[in-house]
Parts: structure tokens; C-alpha cells; sequence
């Protein structure tokens, strides 16, 4: 990492529990393309103060986590289509003041539906209801699947994202099981769920793949108990280097090398 200096551009991060995953994949790709960047890591105590000290240092960008993918949207000027369409935010960047709000979880989903080789005839259980969860569940919608089941116990916030994309709701998932099992909730992050399993064991074994989008840790419990029950799984330290890739190049201009993105992506995890 360069010295810091006076004309160094800052782009941060905004969780309720930060991790270093993309600090180290940010400040790894500035460092290896020669950019007068750094970024850095914050928890937030006041989202609009956070927001506000963004607009006003200038911070040029910042990558928004749970829980404030939502909260977020009346603290900014404008709503990319990546945003908008879901109601849900993971980017902002700052042009001279105006903060401009993006969704490249959305982006990642779909990419790694793609090259998973997903099949849209699966039939599919999503736990969550959150910001990323729309980002999933929009991603899922124009791949084709059809046969989808959000399980919320926040009935409302559940309810309403299954009617929105004409998908199905029910409570706890229970011993329900999918052909594609995906967790969009804490269960199974570092913290206090991190023992926590969001699927059953005999919902991993039945299913035909398995998806966390949990990125710290990367091996999560749903994750092992995939890799043991020799399911095959989508990983949550995949979806944040695509996400942050595309963070990357809106906060900078430059695109990486896939190498580069590979090499940035196992450097944050090491």
C-alpha cells in the first residue's frame, strides 16, 4: 500500500460487522495497479452521519452490507437501475457531491447462476427476506426459475418479497427441502450465529446444490455440512469478489484482470 498522502482518494465500507475481506481486496488491486486509493472499514454508529461524511470529505465510494442495504436509499441523490429495480443498495459513489446508489450483488447472483450451471426447471428454497435477498430473488426471476419458496419469519417482509416476483412464502423452513437451498441471513456468520446451520441436514442432503451467500467465514456451517453430504455448493466468498470487482470499477474506472481478481480474492481470504 502506498504512503498516505493528501491526494490519496478514500472509499470505505459500511457494515454491522465489518470484515477485512474487502479492505484486503480493494487496497490489493490499488497496490498492484498503481492507484492512489485506500479503503477502509467502518461500523457504522449513524447511518445518515456515515452518509453525510461521505458527501461532504469527499469519500468517493462506499460499499453498503446488512443491515442497511434499505435504510440507505433516502441518504442518496440518484438510483442506478441495478438499485432500483430492487429497492436495494450495496454501492455508493460520490461525483462531486451528488452520491449515486448501485447494486452489484444483483450481478454477481446472476453470474454465478450462470456459470454454476443451475438448471431454472430447480425448484428452489431462499431464507431471507432483506436487501440481498431481493437481489437473489430478482436474479432467480430472470433466469427463469419459477418454482421458488422465500422462507421469512418476518411474515410481512416475506409476503411482500414473494408477491413481488410471483414466488411463494412460508415461515421457518422447517424440514422443507429444494433442489437449490439458498441462505440470505446472518445464520452462519461470524458473530453471534456463526454455530448456527440455516438448513437442516437432510435439507443439505437432498438437495442438488447449495448456496450461502455468508462471505465471513467463506466455510460456513451450511457450507460444511454441504461439502460433507457431497452436495455441491456456491460460495459467499464468490459472490463478494464479483460484487466487489464491479465496486471496484465504478469507484476507479479501471477493470482488472480476471487473474487479478482471483489474486485479489484469495489474498482477502487468507
Amino acid at each position: 500500500m502506498p504512503i498516505l498522502n493528501k491526494d490519496m482518494t478514500l472509499c470505505i465500507s459500511l457494515a454491522a460487522r465489518p470484515s477485512n475481506i474487502g479492505t484486503r481486496f480493494h487496497n490489493y488491486l490499488y497496490d498492484q495497479l498503481g492507484l492512489n486509493y485506500v479503503y477502509k472499514a467502518f461500523a457504522p454508529a449513524d447511518l445518515a452521519q456515515a452518509i453525510a461524511g461521505v458527501r461532504g470529505l469527499p469519500i468517493r465510494g462506499a460499499a453498503v452490507s446488512m443491515p442497511y442495504k434499505e435504510e440507505v436509499i433516502a441518504l442518496v441523490d440518484r438510483m442506478d437501475p441495478s438499485a432500483k429495480a430492487i429497492d436495494s443498495v450495496n454501492t455508493i459513489v460520490n461525483d462531486d457531491g451528488v452520491l449515486t446508489a448501485y447494486n452489484t450483488d444483483y450481478l454477481a447472483i446472476a453470474r454465478l447462476l450462470r456459470d454454476h450451471r443451475v438448471p431454472a426447471t430447480h425448484s428452489v428454497l431462499l431464507r431471507g427476506s432483506g436487501g440481498m435477498a431481493k437481489a437473489v430473488a430478482a436474479a432467480l426471476r430472470d433466469a427463469g426459475f419459477t418454482r421458488v419458496t422465500i422462507a421469512a419469519r418476518n411474515e410481512a417482509a416475506g409476503r411482500a418479497l414473494a408477491d413481488l416476483y410471483g414466488f411463494a412464502w412460508q415461515g421457518d423452513p422447517g424440514t422443507s427441502t429444494a433442489d437449490l437451498l439458498i441462505n440470505v441471513t446472518p445464520l452462519g456468520m461470524s458473530g453471534r450465529d456463526e454455530e448456527t446451520q440455516s438448513f437442516s441436514d437432510d435439507a443439505v442432503a437432498a438437495a442438488k446444490t447449495v448456496f450461502d451467500v455468508v462471505a465471513l467465514p467463506s466455510e460456513t456451517p451450511l457450507i460444511k455440512a454441504a461439502r460433507a453430504a457431497g452436495t455441491p455448493v456456491i460460495t459467499g466468498a464468490e459472490v463478494i469478489a464479483i460484487q466487489a470487482e464491479e465496486q471496484f470499477v465504478l469507484y476507479t474506472g479501471v477493470r482488472p484482470t480476471p487473474e487479478q481478481v482471483r489474486e485479489a480474492s484469495e489474498f482477502s481470504r487468507a
